[in-house]
């Protein structure tokens, strides 16, 4: 059976039991700062567990797309790891429990292929429960699991929880035995290899309290509303129903695997008889290349771009050992272009979008691949020079920061360092590098922290979300409002009240502020509690649900509990909405010209100005740049009005409101119109007409990334003050130059032409000067010890070239049967540098300049051994340093 018709039966199974089908979110979707991507089947369903929100439904099936990057360094070293891997998921949010759910498990697994089921052998499977749960146990007796195949195991097989406090409960887990081809007799607790779980249910019927341990937690007592959460595992359903060893041979997996194989003229499995867990080193990379190919495959095509942070940095890392494998395995020619279409076909019968945004992934994708190509040979280049310099040093490692600036600035991987190194005999400080890599991961994990939540810990704010509910926004429709004050926030958590400059964060029960999202700036303004004011500096969502204002008291006490008044700049808040307006415009007027490729990658609407990101291959010609900003001004000219409504997401996309990739919606979305001309999902504020707009200047169009360019433009009477100054500075050049304003460019395009060649001219007359005198000074070399040397100061505004040139100058005009030493010294913007030139004779006498350099310079400078130079030191040095490679000559 196809891995896309075991999605189908599932989804189908569940519809036909009350459920609604939800489609699976984007692997970006996240809310939770904790994590990159999609985990787990469940994730999208987490604020209905935790009460945040309520479920529109009360049962509910996907098929949920997932990464787990924890995994990536052990994908291929088994069978059974990957980091992409899909979720079948059935959920029920207080309306069923453990009678119905198991036997819609157990129907679904043992029906019959032609009644819709996956046809497993009953006598085949095993349940297991938690040790005490005897409600589940008897539910399994009377499905019909004889007593023998259910097993009891204790909280860390069949105990689930979050992590955090809140829902747990016990799980109930099914395993297909496999064979004895696969291992020992005895169910699930003697050989998890032979005894393949496939489906885990769990029973959220208590809460957790605080802990830190995974397992021992205390448990505060049984939950009113008991909710449902399984999982299936896709990839290894499909490897049971497709009698295959492992997920690499399902069908959605082994023809990529078989095309790498091919490519590399290797073949996956070519020690046949082997056992099941075991496999040639070939096939361990081949496994690399299926599983990260199609991860990446997955991620491009849900909006996530290669880069060096966050979500993009690791699809980079991914891809990045992909095509590392590919050439390990032999192919050195780009191997994208062979494998990509092969994972578009193996996932397109269950997401046909992927066949659809094909030319959109590919890009990426390839460009990714050149880029890293590039990067090999560049790094191969300096970790080369970093060998050499370590074993000329005696050292037996190479350093860790070496190995890790590598790594971090120019993206060459820590394995081919590991491996290159090797080769040379010589050991790497990985102790070092992970120690780097780590101080790296926790900066930029407190500085995400930081701008999320101001350091306040995420249970605070769930505390306050529990204990109120959702804060309601108003600002849509007003701009101030009485509230009533929820909780006062310090960064150590609620207090009860606060004074004059304290720097507090406010939940007010309603508000019109707007929390900073979907790249538009927060809403500021002033809260008038009791007798305390206090200024807004930012507003922020740092949980599903919950508006945080975060403020600083400027006069008066403010407590919870308190009524206040709550108000926002409007002036900004219009400036904003203009912006953010103006970028749907740019948006559609983008897609317009480029193609529908040109999606949105980011944005950001401030008052007066928008910044927005997008996706595509190339540069942006400025003749379409200034078509784009024409059309974009006819639509303001138009006056269209601006329209927002509320509708269903199937209602959305039937209109063809464009959605951004990446973004978890719900089935209740809103939609932005620009009359007919543009069609958005957006929860930000706008304005009423496009007229209201005014003028929108693009200032500028560049490249951010690999893939992603960035258009910056001014709105309304920001870039109406833009244009004035620029009329300004064009009038006033008009009236130097003495011609029209059109003739202007022409004119300083001339000028710049002029002055070029005026600086070349210099150029060959300062050379000229400097090295009149070459002759001379050679003549009048000293001699030091045999060899003559010259030691020499260039004239005064000598360039760092017109040094090099006569250094080598007057080594030129030595007797070549002399050995002959020359030492410029340069003084600039009050430094000095220093140039050292040596002929042949000196060089067979075993004089190096480079070595010359460096007793100048205290062990720095570089170069060959032929001409070297340093630099860096006060201008006073000059002396000095012509002086110090006098003496080190006398000494040699």
């Amino acid at each position: 059976m196809k891995t896309a018709e075991i999605k189908r039966r599932y989804l189908a199974h569940f519809e036909a039991n009350g459920h609604t089908v939800v489609p699976s979110a984007p692997l970006p979707a996240i809310s939770d700062p904790n994590l990159l991507f999609v985990n787990a089947g469940m994730v999208q369903f987490v604020p209905y567990f935790l009460g945040q929100q309520t479920p529109p439904y009360r049962r509910a099936v996907s098929v949920q797309k997932c990464i787990r990057t924890p995994d990536i360094d052990e994908v291929g070293k088994t069978s059974r790891h990957g980091t992409f891997f899909q979720m079948n998921g059935n959920f029920s949010f207080g309306d069923y429990f453990k009678d119905n759910a198991i036997p819609l498990a157990w129907d679904l697994a043992t029906k019959s292929v032609d009644a819709g089921g996956f046809g497993l052998d009953p006598e085949r499977i095993w349940a297991t429960v938690y040790l005490d749960d005897d409600e589940a146990y008897e539910i399994w007796r009377r499905t019909g699991v004889p007593e023998e195949r259910i097993v009891r195991r204790g909280k860390k097989d069949n105990f689930w929880s979050m992590g955090i406090p809140g829902p747990c409960g016990p799980c109930s887990e099914l395993y297909y035995d496999r064979g004895p081809a696969y291992g020992a007799e005895g169910g699930p607790e003697v050989d998890e290899d032979r005894y393949l779980e496939f489906w885990n249910l769990v029973f959220m019927q208590y809460e957790r309290g605080p802990g830190t341990d995974k397992e021992n937690f205390p448990i505060l007592g049984e939950l009113p509303a008991k909710n449902i959460d399984t999982g299936m595992g896709l990839e290894r359903m499909a490897s049971i129903l497709q009698g295959v060893d492992n997920l690499y041979e399902i069908d959605e997996v082994r023809p990529i695997l078989d095309r790498a194989a091919e490519l590399t003229g290797k073949r996956y499995g070519a020690q046949s008889g082997q056992a099941a867990n075991q496999s040639h080193p070939d096939d361990v990379r081949l496994r690399v290349i299926a599983d990260h190919v199609r991860t990446a495959l997955m991620l491009i095509g849900d909006g996530v771009t290669p880069s060096n942070e966050g979500r993009g940095y690791v699809l980079r890392r991914i891809m990045r050992r992909a095509i590392r494998a590919v050439r390990l395995l032999g192919w050195q020619e780009r191997a994208l272009p062979e494998l990509l279409p092969v994972a578009r076909d193996c996932m397109a019968p269950s997401y046909p979008e992927l066949a659809a945004d094909f030319d959109r992934i590919s890009a990426y994708a390839y460009a990714e691949e050149d880029a890293f190509l590039a990067t090999l040979r560049a790094g191969t280049t300096i970790l080369d020079t970093a060998i050499t310099e370590t074993k000329s040093a005696g050292k037996p490692a190479l350093s860790g920061d070496k190995a890790f600036q590598l790594h971090d600035t120019y993206g060459f991987p820590i394995d081919l360092t590991l491996e290159i190194a090797a080769e040379q005999g010589l050991k790497v400080d990985q102790e070092g590098f992970r120690r780097l890599m780590a101080d790296q991961r926790a900066r930029a994990k407190a500085d995400a922290q930081a701008r999320k939540t101001g350091h306040t810990d995420l249970s605070a704010y769930r505390s306050v979300l529990d204990a109120g509910g959702p804060v309601t926004f108003t600002g849509y429709t007003e701009v101030a409002r009485e509230s009533t004050v929820r909780a006062v926030l310090g960064t150590d958590g609620p207090r009860t009240a606060a004074v004059e400059g304290d720097t507090i964060e406010l939940v007010l029960d309603t508000t019109p502020f707007y929390a900073e999202g979907g790249g538009q700036q927060p809403d500021l303004g002033m809260i008038t509690v009791g007798g305390g004011q206090v200024e807004v500096l930012d507003v922020q969502q740092p949980v599903p649900g919950l508006i945080v204002h975060r403020a600083r008291v400027l006069r008066g006490e403010v407590r919870a509990g308190e009524t206040g008044y709550a108000e926002i700049d409007t002036s900004r808040r219009r400036a904003i909405s203009r912006s953010h307006t103006a970028t749907h415009l740019v948006h559609q007027t983008m897609r317009n010209f480029l193609g529908e490729s040109a999606t949105q990658a980011g944005s950001l609407n401030a008052p007066g100005r928008l910044r927005f990101d997008f996706n595509t291959a190339t540069g942006v010609a400025p003749s379409v740049l200034r078509d784009v900003e024409q059309q974009v001004n006819e639509v303001l000219l138009a006056d269209l009005e601006v329209h927002a409504f509320v509708t269903s997401l199937d209602e959305a996309r039937r209109i063809g409101a464009m959605a951004l990739f990446g973004e978890k919606y719900g089935e209740q979305v809103r939609v932005v119109e620009v009359g007919d001309y543009a069609r958005e999902l957006c929860g930000g504020t706008h304005v009423a007409r496009s007229g209201q707009l005014g003028l929108v200047k693009i200032l500028s169009e560049s490249s951010i990334g690999s893939g992603v360019r960035r258009v910056e433009a001014l709105v309304g009477m920001d870039a109406f003050n833009f244009l004035a100054r620029e009329h300004l500075l064009v009038a006033r050049l008009a009236e130097l130059y003495r011609v029209p304003s059109e003739q202007v460019a022409d004119r300083v395009e001339q000028t710049v032409t002029q002055l070029r060649d005026a600086e070349k001219e210099l150029e060959k007359l300062r050379a000229q000067l400097v090295l009149g005198g070459a002759a001379a000074l050679a003549a009048q070399a000293k001699d030091v010890r045999g060899v003559a040397y010259v030691g020499t100061e260039a004239p005064e505004g000598a360039a760092g070239n017109d040094v090099r040139t006569l250094a080598q100058e007057i080594r030129g005009r030595i007797d070549a049967s002399r050995p002959g030493v020359v030492a410029v010294a340069a003084r600039a913007n009050g430094k000095a540098s220093l140039v050292v030139a040596v002929n042949p004779a000196a060089r067979s006498r075993g004089i190096a300049a480079n070595d010359l350099v460096r007793a100048a310079f205290s062990g720095r400078g570089g170069g060959s051994p032929e001409l070297a130079q340093g630099g860096g030191l006060p201008e006073s040095e000059v002396p000095r340093l012509l002086l110090t490679v006098e003496k080190a000559l006398a000494d040699a």
